[in-house]
């Protein structure tokens, strides 16, 4: 297939993402069934995203036109990703990138979301029965060209051990965090609610800090992040919250709560699952400048900032870790 062929199949992928087909339905209920923390509103979100926001054809072409991707590839490599399970479909952009250059590509997907992501590309393989040559699944990725690997910070030495040889972009544990400067109106905290609660603050993308200015109150913060409340009747959840509760009760920890959600001072830049740290600060743009020269910040969120509510609106250009994933394969 050459270059416009791929970005028509996967404008007719993304239509498909939107419909009602009822194997499409039926998959994505077995996703839910077998990963409870993919409830059906946050598999429609991330497929509604990936389907307005990847697979658009103005916003490919677009986004295919910055690389000078030639028509025909004709050196493909075999690419061997491994993707994390976090949240619905985690991996698609890794998929998306090696697909639009033409490489092949062998999968490991994660036990987490094994369901999505094979289906999709079955559909694919409805459609042009030679990308069954193109991308395979398997549970040991070995003899490949080149390796992308999504996971933790324990992982990543292994990634990095057995793919040392390889071209390889490795990536580890990251987090987000939100910049208050206590002037926000009530829409933009409902906003960092979003940024907050989806997908039960399991992705990186996710704000699991903020920088908030001395005496900041905090009230108007919790009352907004009522609308999210009802994700305490989902077990997982609630059995995270019940037990650091427990843990803060027994510690003698000072913390606040809306009772979905506990906050807590503290200096980390992750959180435990229904946890939110925040930390006062004088000085903004200290803050930022500290921010900046983490490897473990993915975004910042506040006036200034990434705009409140996007975290979890990824477009094509926003490459997970800041490492252009496009580059990075038409370098191979």
């Amino acid at each position: 297939m050459n270059l416009q062929e791929r970005i028509n199949l996967l404008v007719t992928l993304g239509k498909y993402m939107k419909s009602g087909n009822e194997e499409w339905q039926s998959a994505k209920l077995k996703a839910s069934r077998e990963n409870t923390w993919f409830i059906n509103e946050f598999i429609e979100l991330a497929v509604n995203n990936i389907a307005s926001e990847f697979l658009d054809e103005k916003k490919l072409n677009d986004w295919v036109k910055k690389y000078a991707i030639p028509e025909e590839n004709n050196s493909p490599k075999n690419v061997g990703i491994v993707m994390a399970g976090n949240i619905p479909l985690v991996g698609f952009h890794d998929f998306l990138c090696a697909f639009i250059n033409g490489h092949y590509q062998t999968v490991k997907i994660s036990s987490k979301d094994n369901v999505l992501i094979k289906h999709l590309v079955e559909y694919l393989y409805q459609q042009e029965i030679t990308i069954q040559n193109e991308i395979s699944f398997a549970e040991m990725l070995k003899g490949c060209d080149a390796y992308i690997a999504t996971g933790s910070n324990n992982s990543a030495r292994y990634f990095e051990y057995y793919f040392n040889k390889y071209p390889s972009i490795i990536r580890r544990n990251r987090t987000s965090v939100a910049i208050l400067k206590g002037n926000e109106s009530n829409e933009e905290l409902n906003k960092l609610a979003d940024d907050v609660y989806l997908y039960f603050g399991l992705g990186c993308r996710n704000i699991t800090k903020i920088y908030a200015p001395e005496n900041y109150d905090f009230i108007p913060l919790l009352d907004a992040f009522n609308k999210y409340n009802y994700l305490a009747d989902n077990n997982k959840y609630k059995n995270n919250y019940d037990y650091q509760l427990a843990l803060f009760i027994l510690n003698k920890k000072y913390y606040m709560t809306n009772n979905s959600i506990l906050l807590l001072e503290n200096t980390s830049l992750f959180s435990a699952i229904s946890v939110l740290n925040y930390e006062y600060y004088k000085n903004a743009d200290s803050v930022v400048s500290s921010l900046k020269e983490s490897e473990d910040v993915q975004c910042i969120i506040g006036k200034n900032y990434l705009p409140f509510g996007l975290a979890q609106q990824p477009g094509l250009n926003d490459y997970a870790d800041g490492v252009d994933t496009m580059k990075f394969l038409r370098s191979l």
